[in-house]
């Protein structure tokens, strides 16, 4: 019997005529923003992926990213490195802490779920969510209240990013997000790039006008 023969098919754009016979996508990914979705349904081309699968995973290093940028460890083991810790100071790298604060999470789906659940034993007083609806019964084992994002941004002492890129959202957090989060928090974006407008978050990191940022997705990438 011959080995079954896998061809792998990246869809970022129109589907190829020669493609007529094309029956199955499968993609090693939560996200579908990367295939052409209305093509494909035309077609009626199912597609597979895969849900759930980095659920933990994600969560974890969401909050990995949130912990080691509010408590500014990228920059405290580069000064170890380069001879910047010299002597004793109080507050010294201090950060900020996640007991009694504020977390705001755009998009309270699996994802977002996972990390308030992780979150919630540091001692935040306060989860916020937005999204395109109310999810009260999820909402509800963290006590979670649906706010409009502009409420969340200026409410919240942490951003953690977990929505899904579509047109709705593609940009969400620009200019006018930035400007009316406070000067001391942190934002997180683990959900995808082109969700946030990269240049509004240089401006609003060179000038102060929030603390800090723990990016695991940009656009472009790398």
């Amino acid at each position: 019997m011959k080995p079954a023969r896998l061809m792998k098919v990246f869809v970022t754009g129109p589907l190829p005529a020669e493609g007529a016979n094309l029956r199955v996508i499968s993609t090693l990914s939560v996200g579908v923003d990367h295939l052409a979705l209305d093509e494909i349904k035309k077609r009626g081309i199912r597609v597979g992926y895969t849900p759930g699968v980095l659920t933990d995973a994600t969560a974890e290093l969401a909050v990995s990213l949130l912990l080691t940028t509010c408590r500014r460890l990228p920059e405290a083991i580069e000064e170890v490195k380069n001879g910047g810790w010299s002597s004793w100071s109080p507050l010294w790298m201090c950060g900020y802490g996640l007991s009694q604060s504020t977390v705001g999470i755009v998009g309270l789906g699996r994802i977002g779920q996972a990390i308030a659940r992780r979150l919630k034993p540091f001692g935040v007083q306060r989860f916020l969510y937005t999204g395109r609806q109310p999810r009260p019964q999820e909402a509800a084992e963290f006590q979670a209240e649906f706010v409009p994002i502009a409420q969340l941004a200026a409410e919240s002492d942490f951003i953690v990013v977990s929505c899904s890129l579509t047109p709705d959202t593609m940009g969400l957090c620009s200019k006018d997000f930035f400007q009316k989060m406070k000067n001391t928090a942190i934002f997180i974006n683990i959900s995808r790039g082109d969700v946030v407008n990269q240049e509004d978050l240089y401006q609003a990191l060179a000038s102060g006008q929030i603390a800090a940022a723990g990016l695991d997705v940009t656009t472009p990438e790398p």
